[in-house]
């Protein structure tokens, strides 16, 4: 019986082992097959398996972000004052422009920062130009200049070497810059005088007698000078030799006198003022052609002769001269005006009495201040026969001279040349200006006044 019980336990036992088996092979994941390797490929290492427990990733610091450069605003006005702060050379700096009219002595391009300024005909008989690079204050000039003189604007001064150069600047308003001339002597301008006495100006002599130690101490932005062809009377070629910025300005040559004022717009390129100088040259061409317009109209042209005899010879005016010009707008038949010469024509007393003889009115343009039509005669006494003479129509333009004989007819006169014109007219038509007092013309009295 023992037997029997002890076999039954020993059966449920093994029922039960079998039963545990059962259970823990269902509850077990079934085994992952790996994956068949190519026979040439080598074993895969098994990942390394991190010692550490796994560490919070960091957050990254923010990077400074680099601010895009500022667009620079495209101006709408000239820069006529200090220099521009930033630099884009997608911007134009020049919207103000010049417009060339009348003058045919000098050109100008604009490009976006710096304007290119040629002076054609410096001198009569000239065989080379004068080129200008003016670069925006700031901006950087251009590399491929070849011989041109490069020059910052606006300038902040200027030395002037010749008086017909002072209208351009008060009308410009830029007297206050004006920092010295060549010379005080024939200075008209009553701003400039005071200026003078004031001691605020520099004295810098002329020609190649030009002071250039004395130029060089006052370090000028621009020195502002003429030619003439002959190294004995220009003072540029010692300026540019010691590196001081000189420009030629030569509206002597132009032929009208529209033409020759219109060289305010040259002056104007080098301190940005092209919209002032645009102004007040239509303004002042509106008033000149104005009162060419009533001359046209008069019934008569009175005849002209001009100039006078020296040693037996006689200059007059070219029939395409300045003077010319001047006489055939204010109405009047210039007995030359046939003569295309520019200049002046140096003429045998004879040549010039034939035609002289039966004239209207004598334009003297003399240096030279006669205080009546006898000193005249005392002078060259063949000038009675002149019908101008006899008829007391005898003229010089010496009305306005200073002490030392500045003739402000080539101050003033030059860059007001409606001024002129209406003197002129009112020589030769008088009932068409009634109202206008003759400012640089004044009628030679047959005897001394007291």
């Amino acid at each position: 019986m023992n037997t029997k019980i002890n076999n039954q336990a020993l059966t449920r036992l093994l029922a039960l082992a079998s039963f545990v088996a059962v259970l823990t092979a269902c509850a077990a994941p079934a085994p992952t097959a790996a994956p068949a390797q190519p026979q040439s490929a080598a074993p895969t290492a098994a990942p390394a398996q991190p010692t550490t427990p796994p560490q919070p990733t960091a957050t990254p610091e923010p990077q400074p972000t680099v601010a895009p450069a500022p667009a620079v605003n495209a101006p709408t006005t000239n820069l006529t004052d200090g220099c521009i702060t930033s630099f884009s050379p997608d911007v134009d700096y020049f919207p103000e422009k010049v417009t060339i009219e009348d003058a045919t002595g000098f050109v100008v391009e604009y490009h976006k920062h710096y304007k290119v300024v040629t002076v054609l005909n410096p001198w009569r008989g000239a065989e080379q130009q004068f080129k200008y690079v003016i670069v925006q204050c700031g901006a950087p000039a251009p590399t491929d200049v070849g011989d041109a003189l490069v020059i910052e604007a606006p300038a902040k001064d200027v030395i002037a070497m010749s008086t017909t150069h002072l209208p351009h600047l008060e009308k410009l308003d830029l007297l206050d810059r004006l920092l010295g001339m060549d010379t005080f002597k024939y200075v008209n301008n009553p701003k400039v005088r005071t200026l003078i006495e004031a001691g605020a100006l520099i004295e810098i002599g002329s020609g190649a007698e030009v002071n250039v130690e004395k130029t060089i101490a006052a370090q000028p932005d621009l020195v502002m000078t003429f030619g003439v062809g002959d190294p004995q009377s220009d003072a540029h070629p010692k300026l540019l030799e010691a590196k001081i910025p000189t420009v030629i300005n030569a509206e002597y040559m132009e032929g009208t006198p529209l033409g020759r004022a219109e060289w305010i717009k040259f002056t104007a390129l080098f301190f940005n003022k092209e919209a002032k100088a645009q102004e007040e040259y239509a303004k002042m061409k509106q008033r000149y052609q104005e009162v060419a317009e009533k001359a046209k109209a008069a019934a008569n042209k009175p005849t002209v002769i001009s100039g006078m005899a020296s040693k037996d010879k006689w200059r007059v005016p070219g029939g395409g001269s300045y003077a010319a010009r001047l006489i055939i707008d204010a109405g009047g038949a210039y007995l030359y005006a046939d003569d295309t010469s520019a200049g002046s024509l140096s003429l045998t007393f004879e040549e010039v009495y034939d035609k002289a003889v039966k004239a209207d009115v004598w334009l003297l343009t003399s240096f030279q201040r006669y205080d009546s039509i006898k000193a005249v005669l005392e002078a060259e006494p063949r000038y009675a026969e002149l019908a101008a003479v006899k008829n007391g129509n005898v003229w010089n333009y010496d009305k306005r001279l200073n002490e030392n004989g500045g003739n402000d007819y080539w101050e003033t006169g030059v860059g007001n040349p409606d001024l002129l014109l209406a003197d002129l007219v009112k020589i030769l038509h008088p009932e068409l200006l009634p109202d206008h007092e003759l400012v640089f013309w004044r009628q030679i009295p047959a005897e001394p006044t007291q």
